[in-house]
């Protein structure tokens, strides 16, 4: 069973890194960004955007909420994907998101 303490620390560590990398958004994308189907919403925000704004967003109402956690989490290959293609420091959040998904 995840430590809820844990995931709300990581994903408070993550915002950090994101912040850091340059990567955290002052602005929420278009409310019709958030009606897509697609995995990560990739037809309509970036990797990073899907992490701010529905990864993080998301677990952090799960884990206020204490509502149930979903059985699985399986978010760094994806992670790992997008940052091969940016030319920014990723360790820290590839890290935090790996760590993430072990939880489950």
């Amino acid at each position: 069973m995840a430590d809820r303490v844990l995931l709300s620390t990581l994903l408070i560590n993550l915002e950090t890194e994101m912040r850091v990398a340059g990567l955290w958004e002052s602005q929420s994308p278009p409310a019709s960004a958030f009606d897509s189907q697609a995995p990560f919403f990739f037809d309509t925000m970036n990797f990073a955007q899907w992490l701010q704004w529905v990864f993080i967003a998301r677990f952090k109402a799960i884990l206020d909420g204490n509502r149930p956690l979903p059985q699985s989490c399986d978010v760094a290959p994806m992670a790992e994907e997008y940052f091969l293609q940016l030319d920014v420091y990723s360790d820290p959040i590839l890290g935090l998101l790996r760590r993430f998904d072990q939880e489950f």
